[in-house]
């Protein structure tokens, strides 16, 4: 049996791994964790009897402790209580589900504690993955990717590596993430100076939260992918190329030196990535969907178009500046895009929000995870400023 906490049991990633729970007799959920659907994470703490479940607010920790009197759950609230679900004393492993720089916090206390970790929140390395990795090193914990990209690479590299973090061998050339381009694929700049929220979220392949689909169409998220896999996989960011996959089959690859290139391929499922994670190094039955290779006549292959979807460029540009620049990349667009979501400003606007903030600040080296606090709390007000956002 294995015992498994989950950091965002509400979300798009927190629901289909409680449908792996579902599905599987030997996992045993012992702390959940949500923002603030209440309703659902007290259907999920019936069905699953945590021990533990908190959320952010202390007045929703309130009104959850009445609806579950009758059990002997305990509640907790904010990021007190977050970091109590990720460093459950009885889990095995957390899933750390959660969408934002919100999870760098339960992350590194769940490290703390010498819990194995099932990434989900990219956020969490964009902006403090030299301290991640380096604490994992030391605990001696894994870091398994449960982005369906990095899960890829990660499947990918198993035939050439000793371990799971930092002990890729040499042989390796170069990582190739996949895209599937997002909803706006092909379009030019000036064809997404008007583009709706409605059209932003309607992603041709894959299931996703808001912020999420969002981060999809401006391509900002494989920018971040592109930051996470430089720290998961221990490969400079100039040997870690984006390649549009629009269907979604090719997950993504590793090309070694000698020329032979590795890739993971499937339905667009996120359940497999989360699976994977669970049980690794052990492959299960999965139900779903299997690829029919009769029924694809083509694989089609493009390159980014850099110059409408800036999100890789300025990604790429934040790592190679490194410190705290990743951590101001990353929460002006967490911020830009909450605003665009609630149509205070054009997608555009996305971008332009991000350069902004990088330009005005001044790098922190060496930022330890008080510096990376607080560069987040000055962009968003930097941005609340100027802006009025």
């Amino acid at each position: 049996m294995k015992n498994i906490s989950i950091i965002g049991s509400t979300g798009s990633i927190g629901t289909q791994a409680l449908d792996i729970v579902r599905s599987n007799g030997d996992l045993n959920v012992v702390a959940l964790s949500c923002g603030r659907n209440i309703e659902l994470i007290e259907k999920q703490a019936r069905e699953f009897n945590p021990e533990l479940v908190s959320v952010m607010s202390e007045e929703d920790a309130e009104t959850l402790r009445v609806k579950l009197a009758d059990t002997n759950i305990k509640v907790a609230s904010g990021m007190e209580g977050l970091c109590a679900v990720s460093s459950y004393d009885k889990a095995d492993m957390v899933l750390t589900a959660v969408v934002g720089m919100i999870g760098v916090e339960p992350t590194l206390a769940a490290i703390e504690a010498g819990k194995d970790i099932a990434l989900a929140n990219k956020e969490t390395l964009v902006t403090a993955g030299h301290l991640v990795m380096k604490a994992a090193a030391e605990k001696g914990v894994k870091i398994l990717p449960v982005d369906s990209e990095h899960s890829a690479i990660f499947q990918s590299l198993q035939g050439n590596r000793r371990g799971l973090q930092s002990e890729i061998d040499n042989l390796v050339s170069r990582i190739l993430l996949t895209a599937s381009g997002g909803p706006f694929r092909g379009r030019k700049k000036e064809e997404l100076e008007n583009v709706t929220v409605e059209q932003a979220l309607k992603h041709p392949n894959w299931s996703m939260g808001p912020k999420i689909t969002i981060d999809s169409a401006s391509m900002v998220n494989k920018g971040l992918e592109v930051i996470e896999a430089h720290w998961l996989f221990d490969t400079d960011i100039d040997d870690i190329e984006v390649l549009i996959q629009p269907q979604s089959i090719i997950h993504s690859a590793v090309e070694y030196k000698d020329g032979a290139v590795i890739a993971q391929l499937g339905t667009p499922d996120m359940k497999l990535p989360i699976q994977y994670a669970f049980y690794y190094p052990e492959r299960r039955y999965l139900a779903g969907e299997r690829l029919d290779f009769t029924k694809i006549s083509s694989i089609v292959i493009e390159k980014p178009e850099y110059d409408t979807f800036l999100g890789i460029p300025l990604a790429k540009k934040a790592s190679r500046i490194g410190g705290s620049m990743p951590t101001v990349m990353n929460e002006a667009n967490e911020h830009a895009v909450a605003a665009f979501l609630a149509g205070k400003i054009k997608f555009l606007e996305i971008y332009e929000m991000i350069e902004y903030a990088m330009s005005q600040h001044t790098v922190i080296p060496d930022v330890d995870l008080k510096g990376i606090l607080e560069t987040r709390d000055a962009t968003d007000a930097l941005l609340r400023g100027k802006y009025n956002v």
